[in-house]
């Protein structure tokens, strides 16, 4: 019998956040989950880590990948694996609140049109020390996916100025499997946020739930160019000239093309009409 909810956990190297990760996924109050995790080929402890974790709670199902096959690829690779109705993504870095879980899915439960539930978070830094919200965007997190129109929530979710920490709620798995999910190429959870919201809105949990680890370690801190960063989603592309700025405008575009929209109304004529290509809402 498959599970409420399963939560995909890719990691490489994370030995030094990747127990309290864990552990803030295994004391949630719903317990009726399945947590996948895909071990992209680390050179340190993290093996070590996961298989204990597997072996004392039945729950657990560890995958260790025979090479590094990038950070796209190990994302879509717990999916992949998920058998629940839920999906959620998790960091090896960040911590769960208890009730994260049962709060993001009782909203889904309330509402079948939203795709995606996420609570209200916070940065934290290396030693767990809270270092508030990160508010980088004059449009308030709550409101940039929650439009009942598609148009407008594209139109927000396009935008570059804000963080895409809502790709760890909690998504409906029939509608995450429509999608494209992790591309590869830098920004791709961004364009994936974007095709979401022309599925359905999201809503936002009104309870501190997520907390998001800042340190030195971060991919986007360890690779802070195009082209590293680029690489690190895919090992293939080391060395080659790479154009992530024009990748994502053309899955921008195609996810216009393959999700079902009114031609009017609310639907694909306002996308056009509302200066799409400025990605950056009027």
């Amino acid at each position: 019998m498959a599970p409420r909810i399963s939560i995909g956990l890719p990691v490489y190297n994370g030995e030094k956040y990747l127990q309290q990760a864990v552990e803030s996924i295994l004391t949630q109050t719903l317990g009726d989950f399945e947590l996948i995790i895909s071990d992209n080929a680390s050179t340190d402890r993290t093996g070590e880590i996961c298989e204990s974790f597997a072996a004392r709670d039945r729950r657990v199902r560890y995958h260790r990948n025979p090479a590094n096959v990038g950070a796209g690829k190990n994302y879509n690779r717990v999916f992949e694996l998920a058998r629940a109705p839920y999906f959620k993504w998790a960091a090896h870095d960040d911590v769960c609140a208890p009730r994260f879980l049962e709060m993001c899915i009782a909203a889904l439960d309330r509402d079948p049109a939203i795709v995606l539930a996420y609570p209200r978070m916070v940065d934290i830094d290396e030693n767990g020390k809270n270092l508030g919200v990160r508010n980088i965007s004059h449009i308030p997190r709550a409101e940039r996916g929650t439009s009942p129109h598609p148009y407008q929530r594209f139109r927000k979710l396009i935008r570059t100025d804000y963080t895409v920490e809502e790709i760890f709620g909690v998504i409906r798995t029939d509608v995450l499997r429509r999608t494209r999910l992790i591309q590869s190429y830098t920004d791709s959870d961004r364009t994936l946020l974007a095709e979401l919201g022309l599925m359905g809105p999201f809503t936002e949990v009104p309870e501190l739930l997520f907390y998001h680890r800042m340190h030195s370690g971060m991919s986007t801190k360890v690779f802070n160019g195009w082209q590293e960063r680029t690489a690190w989603f895919d090992p293939a592309k080391v060395g080659r000239a790479t154009f992530p700025l024009w990748r994502q405008m053309f899955e921008y575009l195609w996810s216009i093309i393959r999700v079902p929209l009114p031609l009017s109304g609310h639907g694909v004529s306002c996308i056009w009409g509302t200066g799409f290509g400025s990605r950056q809402p009027a």
